[in-house]
Order: structure tokens, then sequence, then C-alpha cells
């Protein structure tokens, strides 16, 4: 990989886009391969029969996620260390409302892999986002959090997943939430840290590591909320956009921000970086879509 050291951050020398690798002995591949071939069956059915069939059942909320929790447990994810940031003792159940997220809350949450999406879930029940680089164009959070208040909405706001070593450049879109909405940035990490996924379409390797090894760590970190002190000064000058408004602003405009949007960007980012306990970068989707280029180039 030494080949695609342009694809580094030059300031840190981190190269989030790698994907981590395990080496095992033969001995260890021989007693992977036979934990893989008995939950691989398990773990197809099930994820079929709840993507096709479970999950669109008017089912209430608490059925889903013991289904969640089942899809989790196949592959030996059974062990979660949740925190809430500042918090040494106690459950969720024990902490305040206001100091984890909850229906019309913002959740924050570094991208690594497919299991993010179906741990939070799992926890919090939220609306799900797909956040672009460098753009506010498209539904914006103040709408979404009008539209599903009962629920949290939750952003990748790094725009794609990294091999969890690093934070990216975090998308504008986080500044459309209004400034009385909290945002608690989440912070998820594993152990072993293979079962990442920073480059698309490994989904046999990523299911060979998922479904290989006894047993996989999540480590989950809670921030305390954050608000959008940029909104507030922004409608503090006018009213904010009508609902369900798509926001048509030019690519250019899009794109930028001033600095007092920027401080709540970096106030995020920083947030995440400590949490997971990395450091961020300044390479962003672009870079990362040339290094998917070279490597596919490579094997070719």
């Amino acid at each position: 990989m030494e080949k695609f050291s342009q694809y580094r951050d030059r300031a840190t020398g981190i190269a989030p886009f790698l994907p981590v690798t395990t080496t095992l002995s033969t001995i260890s591949a021989a007693y992977h391969g036979l934990i893989f071939a008995l939950r691989l069956p398990f773990f197809l059915t099930f994820a079929l029969g709840y993507f096709a069939l479970f999950h669109h059942l008017p089912l209430p909320v608490i059925a889903r996620k013991v289904a969640l929790w089942c899809l989790l447990g196949i592959p030996g994810i059974w062990w979660v260390d949740l925190q809430l940031d500042g918090v040494k003792r106690g459950t969720l159940a024990d902490q305040p409302r206001h100091r984890f997220p909850h229906g019309g809350t913002v959740i924050a949450a570094n991208f690594t892999s497919p299991v993010d999406v179906v741990y939070l879930a799992a926890i919090f029940d939220p609306i799900f986002t797909v956040s672009y680089p460098g753009t506010r164009k498209l539904v914006s959070l103040r709408d979404l959090v009008q539209r599903y208040p009962d629920r949290p909405i939750a952003v990748f706001p790094e725009c794609t997943t990294t091999n969890g070593k690093a934070i990216l450049p975090l998308s504008p879109g986080l500044l459309a939430c209004p400034a009385d909405v909290q945002i608690f940035p989440v912070s998820l990490r594993y152990t072993p840290a293979d079962v990442t996924t920073p480059v698309p379409g490994r989904w046999v390797s990523f299911l060979w590591n998922l479904l290989s090894r006894p047993t996989t760590c999540i480590r989950v970190r809670i921030a305390e909320g954050q608000s959008n002190t940029s909104a507030a000064a922004s409608t503090n000058g006018g009213a904010p956009p009508a609902n369900g408004e798509l926001r048509s602003r030019a690519a250019g405009d899009a794109g930028h921000v001033t600095p007092e949007e920027q401080r709540v960007l970096d106030g995020i980012a920083e947030a995440l970086a400590r949490l997971g306990r990395v450091k961020r970068v300044g390479l962003t989707v672009e870079d990362k879509a040339a290094f998917v280029k070279a490597l596919n180039r490579k094997r070719s």
C-alpha cells in the first residue's frame, strides 16, 4: 500500500481509506473458517428476512429493535461499551433525557461500517439521512426534524466511510439544523477494526471479517449535545425558509461557509475526534474517489 502514500494526510500521515487487514495463522484460519461456515447461512437468512419482510410490517418499535439485536448477535456482537462523555457510571435509563439522543435531536456519527446503521437503529430508531460534500441543496435537517418530531435524525457528516483512524471534513448539511435542536456527536469504534469498510464493493471480505471471529466489540461514546449557533445568528436577520422547500442554492454558495458556521462544524468534528481518540484530517470524498480509482487500476 506504500504506492498509495499520496492518499495519506500530509499533516498527520494517516491514511483513512486503506483497508484494515488481519493476518491469521493456518490453525486460526481453519478455526475462523469453521465459525464462518456455521454463521453465514443463519446470518444471510435472518438479514434477508428482516430487510425484505419484517422491516416493512406495521410492528411496534420494540419488535424491530429486538430483531436488530438478534441480527447483531449472530456475528457475535454481544458486547457494546457505551458511555456518555463525562459520565462514568450508570446506564442510559439513569440519565436525564437531554443528555442523550432522543426525538427532535440530531445524531452526528462517524461512518466506518454497515454495522453503524444497524447498531444506531437498534438503540435510537432514528431517521437515517445521506450527506453530500460541499452542498446544502436537498431536504434540510430543519424539515426532517419538523416532519419526524418523535425520532432522532441520524447524519453521517463525513459523507463516506473510513477505516476509523481519522475524522474527515464534515458536510455543511449539518448547518441546516435549527439553533434550538441539539446535535449529539456519536463515535463508534470496532475491535478488531477490520470490520470497517473504507473501500466500496468488498462485501466478501467484510462478511468474512464480521462472521469468522468469535466476537466483535463496539466502543460507543456520546458527547454532550451541541447547538448550531450559526443558525441562531442567521435567523435573527430574517425568517427561516418554508417547510418542505428544497434548498436550491448555487454550487458556489452551497459549498461556502462563514467563519461562525465553520466553528460549528469544527466543534462537532473535534468532539468526534476526541471521543474516538483519533485525529482530524484534510482528505475529502474527492480524495477517496481518486484513491478507489487508483486501487481498481492496480487490480486490473
